[in-house]
């Protein structure tokens, strides 16, 4: 009931405007979709993130023509010289084990604290290393690469001016060098601090709008198949 409300409050154009792609995805051999990223993608602060995180209202909204598997892992970094580096975790080799048809990455707030921004100037690089990986793969996956949601607090080190301006930049030059999509994240979150727990992490009903903005791009993904 909660997510009917916020339809009506806020987003029900856009909403049903995901669920008509939905239409089109039909009972197909399901294509397996790793959702990379941080603790917002683990779901930190929603009670039951396994059922009202955005990897799961992700799997609702598509249906059984897709697996989604929840590869979110907290306060983790892309850069590889951050404090916990993703690429270092035994979950980014499970994403990789997965071999998906289709890979999401939201990462980049964590690497925003000033003790890993130091490092910014590999964060492209890292970025790509990333992006390689998963195109290396047997599955020869779609990948999306997200901007992150926006920050409402700055006292965790998480700097909102930081995602706005130069991680968006390397995550657009990293899309335009390796032919990845990029789905914005910052922009339905920018005016909207009612979406999150804490000002950093979304709320159900923030979970539920980046799944409905994921949803879409996945959707004509599955009908060029």
């Amino acid at each position: 009931m909660r997510i009917f409300a916020y339809m009506k409050k806020t987003s029900l154009p856009f909403l049903l405007a995901a669920v008509l792609f939905l239409a089109a995805c039909g009972p197909k051999t399901p294509v397996k979709v790793a959702c990379v990223g941080d603790s917002i993608t683990a779901g930190a602060t929603i009670e039951h993130p396994e059922t009202d995180g955005y990897p799961a209202r992700l799997q609702a909204l598509l249906g059984e023509g897709f697996e989604v598997r929840n590869f979110g892992f907290s306060g983790r970094t892309l850069l590889n010289k951050g404090d916990r580096p993703y690429m270092k975790e035994p979950m980014y080799r499970d994403a990789l084990d997965f071999e998906p048809g289709i890979v999401t990455i939201k990462l980049g707030t964590n690497d925003t604290k000033p003790w890993n921004w130091q490092y910014s100037a590999e964060f492209k690089q890292d970025l790509l290393t990333m992006v390689r990986a998963f195109q290396a793969l047997p599955s020869s996956p779609k990948i999306y690469l997200c901007y992150p949601v926006a920050a409402f607090r700055e006292d965790w080190g998480i700097n909102d001016s930081l995602i706005r301006t130069d991680v968006q930049k390397y995550i657009s030059e990293v899309a335009a060098e390796t032919g990845c999509k990029v789905i914005d994240l910052y922009t339905p979150f920018r005016d909207r601090p009612d979406l999150y727990n804490d000002a950093i992490h979304p709320n159900v009903e923030g979970a539920a709008l980046i799944a409905a903005t994921i949803a879409p791009e996945l959707c004509k993904y599955r009908r060029r198949k």
